[in-house]
């Protein structure tokens, strides 16, 4: 298009692409990150899955609308603690961190 406007001469209009607006960074609910395993269950009860992975332990949570993973890893002498969070949808998609986490908690 560029090339075209540059042939025709004068002053054509050069449109400029727009990113998509679909892809929506998920921010971590930091009040999770450094909870330990007992900690969680206190908060949403018996994790749906627990899973061993190498050196990290994975509990999944699982509400109405979402599920929540918590993957946590050794922190030195203070044991294992959440890392990392992933929240989705049933259906795979990707979800806001905080409603997913409030929604649990409400169970």
């Amino acid at each position: 298009m560029l090339l075209l406007s540059a042939c025709a001469g004068g002053n054509a209009a050069v449109e400029t692409p727009v990113a998509p607006s679909e892809a929506k960074p998920q921010t971590v609910h930091s009040n999770l990150i450094g909870a330990t395993a007992a900690q969680l269950i206190g908060l949403f009860g018996q994790p749906a899955l627990q899973v061993r992975e190498g050196a990290g332990l994975k509990l999944q949570f699982r509400g109405r609308s979402c599920v929540l993973d918590a993957y946590l890893y050794a922190q030195g002498t203070s044991g294992e603690r959440v890392a990392h969070v992933d929240t989705r949808l049933a259906s795979g998609a990707d979800t806001d961190q905080a409603v997913c986490i409030s929604s649990l908690g409400n169970l």
